[in-house]
């Protein structure tokens, strides 16, 4: 039985700068990601998304980020991890889909199917981009026209002619009431009123965001999305939407969900034929269940008051793309501190093989 040092799952961006940061440290180890081909969740984004959409791309451990142009995300964002994968020649098995992970006394194992791995600690960087979130409301079985999620979106094509509801507070709902305002009839549905900021999002600003959802992580709790703490802004893209009133009708949500439209709690109503979900996505994690690492309070404890990788319930175990890290602002420095971290905990086996 071949055991490894160390099984980093996933291969985004968290996932890569672990691997690097593990190399670089001489730790043996594997990334098993379960795509086809380089990118993760960037090479499934829709083709409207260009680099100049994006909130930037935090850079990789010696490496610089695409060019913030006019080229498809999808694209550049992938070719990128690509060549870099090449470049450090980065230990990666593709596509293996973990489907759960267990206890095995000393070791670990990962399971694929009927395949499996053996190693001493983990590193898991499986974000979110798989785990869409999409809240139930009375009727919404009802609804004769689409319902689309963001994973879904085809690109704002789709929509012309049609009346849309766009149902989110986060940056992706205003994106695409962005694109989607100046060439249909959009209405715009959020659980709470926008926080907007006109401020500029600086490095600073990225720690403060990042230092939030650190808290709810401290205390176990389900983590927010980094995202959500930050604040709107409007890109020069979204003016256009501003002024046609795309952002200032915003209402409050619905009630119910009937055949061909939404119903609110005072009886007014709104006719639709499209209601696009922009309601974010969910940690990636069921994988892990079986190592019962959630607290009580329904997330998994990291240490550090929340601003290390390491689950307070099993050292060997690493969560990258989790909470804090789960976006471009903290990815790339989760991945050197998870490497510490491995490198931790198998300093600690080898000290107790020692003295035994």
């Amino acid at each position: 039985m071949e055991i490894v040092q160390s099984i980093v799952i996933g291969a985004g961006q968290a996932g890569l700068s672990t691997s690097y940061h593990l190399k670089r440290l001489g730790i043996d180890h594997l990334v098993l990601d379960a795509n086809d081909a380089p990118g993760g969740a960037w090479q499934h984004r829709w083709d409207a998304l260009t680099m100049a959409d994006v909130h930037g791309v935090a850079e990789l451990p010696d490496a610089q980020p695409p060019a913030r142009d006019g080229k498809r995300a999808n694209e550049s964002v992938p070719a990128s991890f690509a060549d870099y994968e090449h470049e450090h020649a980065l230990p990666i098995i593709r596509p293996v889909h973990v489907d759960r992970v267990t206890d095995d006394g000393d070791l670990l194992v990962a399971h694929a199917g009927e395949r499996e791995w053996h190693t001493r600690t983990l590193v898991n960087a499986t974000g979110t981009w798989t785990q869409p979130f999409l809240p139930h409301y009375p009727g919404m079985e009802t609804f004769v026209g689409e319902q689309l999620h963001t994973i879904d979106y085809p690109g704002p094509e789709h929509f012309r002619g049609k009346r849309v509801l766009v149902v989110g507070g986060g940056a992706s709902a205003v994106q695409f009431l962005g694109v989607l305002a100046p060439i249909t009839d959009t209405l715009w549905a959020t659980r709470r009123e926008p926080v907007w900021r006109d401020d500029e999002f600086d490095p600073e600003a990225g720690a403060a965001a990042v230092a939030l959802v650190e808290q709810r992580v401290a205390q176990g709790l389900p983590p927010q999305s980094v995202v959500s703490v930050t604040g709107l802004m409007l890109r020069p893209q979204e003016r256009e939407a501003e002024r046609l009133g795309a952002y200032a009708d915003r209402r409050p949500m619905f009630q119910r969900i009937e055949a061909d439209g939404v119903r609110w709690a005072d009886g007014s109503f709104e006719q639709v034929d499209v209601i696009l979900w922009a309601t974010g996505f969910r940690p990636a994690i069921g994988h892990l269940a079986p190592l019962h690492l959630r607290s009580d309070a329904g997330g998994i404890q990291l240490d550090r008051n929340g601003r290390g990788t390491t689950a307070v319930k099993d050292s060997r175990i690493q969560l990258v793309g989790y909470g804090p890290s789960a976006s471009t602002i903290g990815a790339n420095r989760a991945g050197r501190t998870a490497a510490k971290g491995v490198r931790r905990a198998l300093e600690t086996v080898t000290a107790s093989v020692t003295t035994g």
